[in-house]
């Protein structure tokens, strides 16, 4: 057992457990904080991958997007409602089932066994192949996507404004 397997091991624990508790969190603040240490984990995959580019930009760009989406869920959500009775049966059968998926798939990736040789990325220059296939092959989608993340934040504003101006 390697030091990067383990390093993946830890990481993949992290990403899967910050999904699983901003899912179960009420909260906006610790659903936020949950979901800012699966992001860092990812980032974390991705410097295990070679791909450090990518895990730069994901902290700096997640760390950004974390904010807004604390903004907006602060904005969205009411806060004089108290909180409602917790169904701790339910949870702890959801909790199994998840758990039981994951070990699961845990048993099963371990028993694969994938053909093939090793991908080395340590040689090539992981920036200007982003570049070039973002700005050849893949400038539709991108900038699709730029689009579309335009008209969510757009969105969100009127839907912030409408429930402010019921009131």
């Amino acid at each position: 057992m390697s030091g990067e397997f383990i390093a993946f091991f830890i990481l993949s624990l992290l990403t899967i457990g910050g999904a699983v508790f901003m899912i179960s969190f009420t909260r906006v603040v610790h659903q936020v904080v949950a979901l800012a240490f699966t992001f860092l984990s990812i980032a974390g995959l991705y410097i295990l991958l070679e791909a450090e580019f990518v895990a730069v930009t994901q902290i700096l760009v997640y760390s950004g997007a974390i904010s807004v989406l604390m903004l907006f869920g602060i904005m969205l959500t009411k806060h004089n409602e108290q909180e409602t009775e917790k169904r701790r049966g339910f949870k702890f059968f959801v909790f199994l089932v998840v758990a039981g998926f994951f070990a699961l798939m845990f048993a099963g990736i371990q028993s694969m066994n994938i053909p093939g040789e090793v991908a080395n990325y340590s040689t090539t220059n992981n920036v200007k192949e982003i570049g070039i296939l973002m700005f050849s092959q893949y400038v539709i989608p991108f900038e699709t996507v730029s689009v579309l993340l335009l008209v969510a934040l757009v969105g969100s504003i009127i839907l912030a404004k409408r429930e402010t101006g019921d009131e």
